[in-house]
């Protein structure tokens, strides 16, 4: 066993010790299962069958709890990590617990501070996006989704009149000791029938870097929630992305799960705009069922854009078991790069570009979540 899952081991263990003798406060295990057939298909002529980790929700395991400290004080952690079901295999071989690690404080009526890596209020109002909550089958999601990232300092506001907000100050770690900061907000608005709300990021580039420019990444919401269903408008506005030798839109500038902007980067001038208009309508207490259309513009008039859509239908076995079927495509402009993704990123996904640039994916899904 590596010294790193040595670690996260360990950790974990003194993790269920604690579960096992807590009084005072609480700990909770949890996780989910997240295993799915896929089978995508590109205009070239080129296909991939395979079965695949997070569709909708990345396979993970965590240990969360709270101390109450009394006068309205309370103290928080989480720890989680990813995992493929399919293999037994870490989602990131460098660290146990890639998801989430924090320790933070509460107080009533003021809010919360959280030290550590930790969710970006991008990745976890997800469910504000679209019928997906913004996994596979969303364009959005397609796009790139600025998640987590190292030495993440936070606070989240109680809410007040239906309105909160969150604010986020990340110092990644460079070889260099310098820290470009990657900064992280948003505010919302929620009412029985609305809710309205803008989520930003903020990559500042590297001291000495060529292109002393941020990674942008501006993304607008609205839900319209009617009966038993939702409709969602999103629209996102960044230049959060490259090329790679994969395609000419495989890569990001500032990584969704961390790192940060090296202001070397000549793609910072090129800017796209994602929209989306999605649906959801509840047929029965167990089955959901969604759309969505939605469009990728290239703003700096190179052609690489793209415009798709999904269905998709969610029938709950139970509380915590939910069959998911899908169907999605997306057809990539001239020289166009996107290839679809999961809540994880697909592990056999097209990698020869004459299958990507140019081309059309076609997809269909059948999957399983647990969670427990």
């Amino acid at each position: 066993m590596s010294p790193i899952k040595q670690v996260g081991a360990a950790a974990l263990l003194a993790c269920l010790a604690i579960a096992a003798s807590a009084q005072s406060s609480s700990v909770t295990l949890y996780g989910n299962l997240d295993q799915y057939l896929n089978y995508i298909h590109s205009s070239s002529g080129a296909s991939i069958k395979s079965l695949e980790d997070g569709e909708f929700l990345r396979s993970r395991f965590g240990v969360r709890g709270a101390e109450d400290l009394g006068g309205g004080l309370t103290a928080k952690f989480q720890l989680e990590g990813g995992f493929s079901t399919d293999t037994g295999t870490t989602a990131d071989t460098t660290r146990f617990w890639d998801r989430q690690a924090w320790v933070g404080l509460a107080y009533a009526g003021v809010g919360e501070f959280r030290m550590g890596r930790q969710n970006g209020p991008i990745f976890g109002r997800g469910g504000y996006i679209d019928y997906t909550a913004r996994t596979l089958g969303s364009l959005i999601n397609n796009f790139g989704v600025p998640s987590r990232y190292d030495n993440d300092f936070s606070y989240l506001s109680p809410r007040v009149a239906g309105v909160q907000v969150e604010a986020h100050l990340a110092l990644p770690e460079t070889a260099t000791g310098n820290r470009p900061k990657v900064l992280q907000g948003s505010i919302d608005y929620v009412n029985d029938w609305m809710r309205v709300g803008y989520m930003a990021v903020r990559g500042k580039p590297q001291a000495g870097g060529a292109v002393q420019k941020d990674v942008v990444y501006d993304n607008y919401f609205f839900n319209w929630m009617y009966g038993r269903g939702t409709v969602y408008v999103a629209y996102v506005r960044s230049n959060n992305n490259t090329s790679s030798a994969v395609s000419n839109n495989a890569a990001t500038i500032l990584g969704n799960v961390g790192g940060f902007n090296a202001g070397t980067d000549t793609n910072l001038n090129n800017f796209y705009g994602v929209f989306q208009l999605s649906a959801d309508y509840r047929v029965t207490d167990q089955l959901r069922v969604g759309g969505l259309w939605g469009q990728i513009k290239d703003k700096s008039g190179r052609s690489r854009g793209a415009d798709g859509g999904s269905v998709g239908a969610y029938y709950d076995l139970s509380k915590r078991t939910t069959l998911i079927t899908m169907y999605e495509t997306m057809k990539n402009g001239a020289n166009g790069g996107w290839r679809p993704s999961g809540s994880a990123g697909l592990k056999t996904n097209f990698t020869n570009p004459a299958d990507i640039n140019g081309r059309t994916i076609d997809g269909l899904q059948v999957g399983i979540v647990h969670r427990f």
